[in-house]
């Protein structure tokens, strides 16, 4: 709309006090409140005290202040309809007295403009500018639908509220009445990370290589993944919310957006939820863009940021990999949001992907989050087909394109060791997997991620990393691939196949006294196993024997150096003094491997078999002499 003189003849008139602005209200009528943070205070007290309010539907996703109008008192004059259920309405929707719209919230802007078209819509905005625009500010999201289709508007207009850039410009002209407001913008605070969130971010970040682009939430688990990102290049942002997380890695030229391929250079995002810190941060910020959840939360708009990486957090996942992100069994405890819009968006993108992160346990402990079977009443958020990577404090679970055998042995190693041998029971009795299939080792440590890492030889980028159970096929793929000769030198028989036993059991690890430790090369979840090396401690708990393997392709470039070298530095922390092995005569290579570890090598020649042993002496690689 273009400037007009008048609009600040039109300001003075309509500045009007709280009651005057919603003496709209009618009987029966439908109200919109603003999201999140963005929450108009003063009208939405003002809103309860009105006598004119009988039967009001009030319509919001989730808002981070009070809300009256769901108090038990205030039955028969309101009635809230929640599209995304928040701590301030959870109760009301618990007793029956509030509703709750299963939605996308891509979707949500759409039945606003529609089917819920509100009577008057109550927003809170940043004062106008020179010409007379006013910002939405931190909440553009379904605010600007409810703006443009609410037959009333009434504006709480705030000096605390950012101007940010983007779709949320709003001209004086637009609005119907204006409020003054004095009251600070609200605030959440981010919750510093305890370590099992810790741990899952670690987890989160090993899955974001340089040049990604982001979606995340709110939360710890989501400021853990943030934290762990440091040492990442070149990150992007297109996510339908961002926090304060956000700001150290722009500050220091982690997040720059200059290689994502939609609104590159631009944070893209429909509101944000933090503290005045952030606030500050996005206000006039031309590195941030606000637009409507219809264009954020689109899967095709998404789609077209390459290398997308979404992550969101779930309250149960079963072991075919259904989500239950709603509910609690049959008890509706927030909302579908934007989880399936970035899960599907992710899944066109270029090299995308998405990630459903949560805590192993809830309850102190006492539940497990990873269930055979989603509690009676609980609801799928996101499909089985359509879940991605599952991440929990103790692993990484691959499951897109996986069996629902290869799901279950994957979804039960990232489960917590107390609740393994149920689940393994669960699914054995629903034939999730086979009837022989071998248990856990009890007592194992948890998978170690700090043993992850990536080393580049000659051209090819390698990255290691423990076997997990889920690792059964790329490990087989790697046996068939071997030549007859390299098949020979590593089982000393002409071994045709390997039987389901037999990979169970190399792949089940207790990461102690049994450890293997593989290379890798292409992407998570597409990666293929080029070389593995393992060892097993020995009765007397001093030795362990210890066996490597470098598929032909990839022998030669110092690959196998670096495996039997990193099995040392964890044998030695796990206290083994040494390690055995038996080796065929005509095996050079590997006989050079073992002499050039840095450590004695004893060897007995009998029957064309050299018996190895190497011992861990205080001269060794890493000690003093």
């Amino acid at each position: 709309m273009a400037s007009s003189p008048s609009w600040k003849d039109r300001l003075a008139r309509l500045t009007v006090p709280p009651e005057r602005a919603l003496a709209g209200i009618r009987p029966g009528g439908r109200v919109f409140i603003g999201s999140g943070c963005a929450e108009p205070v003063r009208l939405v007290s003002a809103l309860v005290d009105h006598p004119g309010a009988v039967d009001v539907e009030v319509l919001h996703i989730m808002t981070v202040g009070h809300a009256p109008y769901a108090a038990a008192a205030q039955a028969g004059r309101f009635r809230h309809n929640a599209f995304f259920i928040g701590p301030n309405v959870r109760e009301a929707v618990e007793r029956g007295a509030a509703d709750y719209t299963p939605i996308f919230l891509s979707e949500v802007p759409a039945q606003l403009r529609t089917r819920l078209v509100p009577d008057l819509a109550l927003v809170c905005c940043s004062p106008p500018d020179a010409r007379g625009f006013c910002s939405l500010g931190i909440s553009v999201d379904v605010v600007r639908a409810a703006v443009d289709a609410s037959r009333v508007v009434a504006a709480e207009i705030n000096p605390a509220m950012p101007r940010t850039h983007g779709a949320g410009f709003v001209h004086v002209n637009d609005i119907d009445f204006f409020v003054e407001s004095r009251e600070p913008v609200l605030e959440i605070a981010p919750t510093p990370p305890d370590e099992t969130s810790r741990r899952i971010g670690r987890f989160c970040a090993g899955l974001v290589g340089d040049g990604a682009t982001l979606q995340l939430g709110i939360g710890t688990i989501p400021n853990a993944v943030l934290a762990s990102l440091g040492d990442r290049r070149d990150l992007g942002v297109h996510s339908e919310m961002v926090s304060d997380g956000i700001i150290d890695l722009v500050e220091r030229g982690v997040i720059t957006g200059r290689l994502k391929t939609h609104h590159p250079g631009k944070i893209v995002t429909s509101f944000c939820v933090g503290t005045r810190r952030l606030y500050d941060y996005v206000n006039d910020n031309p590195g941030f863009e606000f637009l409507p959840t219809e264009i954020v939360n689109d899967p095709m708009v998404i789609a077209r940021n390459d290398r997308m990486v979404a992550v969101n957090s779930a309250l149960q996942v079963d072991l075919t990999g259904q989500v239950c992100a709603d509910s609690i069994g049959a008890r509706f405890y927030s909302g579908i949001g934007g989880q399936v819009d970035f899960i599907r968006g992710a899944a066109r993108s270029k090299g995308g992907r998405s990630i459903i992160a949560l805590p192993s346990t809830a309850k102190g402990g006492t539940v497990s989050r990873i269930v055979a079977t989603l509690n009676e009443g609980a609801g799928v958020v996101t499909t089985r087909a359509e879940v991605d990577t599952v991440v929990t404090e103790f692993g990484v679970a691959e499951l897109r394109g996986r069996t629902v055998r290869e799901r279950t042995l994957a979804l039960i190693s990232i489960a917590h060791p107390d609740f393994r041998k149920e689940l393994l029971d669960g699914a054995r009795r629903r034939r999730f997997v086979t009837p022989d299939q071998i248990a856990w080792p009890e007592g194992g440590r948890p998978y170690p991620v700090e043993l992850e890492s990536r080393e580049r030889f000659n051209d090819v980028d390698v990255r290691f990393r423990p076997v997990r159970p889920d690792d059964e096929r790329r490990l087989r793929d790697l046996f068939y691939s071997h030549s007859a000769e390299t098949v020979y030198q590593r089982y000393h028989v002409p071994l045709k196949s390997l039987s389901a036993q037999q990979v169970q059991e190399l792949c089940t690890l207790d990461y102690d006294d049994r450890m293997a430790l593989a290379g890798f090369i292409g992407e998570p979840g597409e990666e293929r196993m080029i070389a593995v090396g393992r060892y097993s401690r020995d009765r007397a708990g001093t030795l362990a024997d210890v066996a490597l393997v470098v598929h032909d392709d990839f022998q030669g470039r110092g690959i196998g150096t670096r495996l039997l070298a990193r099995l040392i530095e964890i044998a030695r922390k796990a206290g083994i003094e040494g390690f055995t092995g038996y080796v065929l005569a005509g095996n050079s290579r590997m006989i050079n491997l073992f002499l050039k570890c840095g450590f004695p090598m004893e060897s007995d020649l009998e029957g064309g078999v050299h018996a190895v042993t190497i011992r861990f002496k205080e001269s060794g690689p890493g000690r003093s002499a």
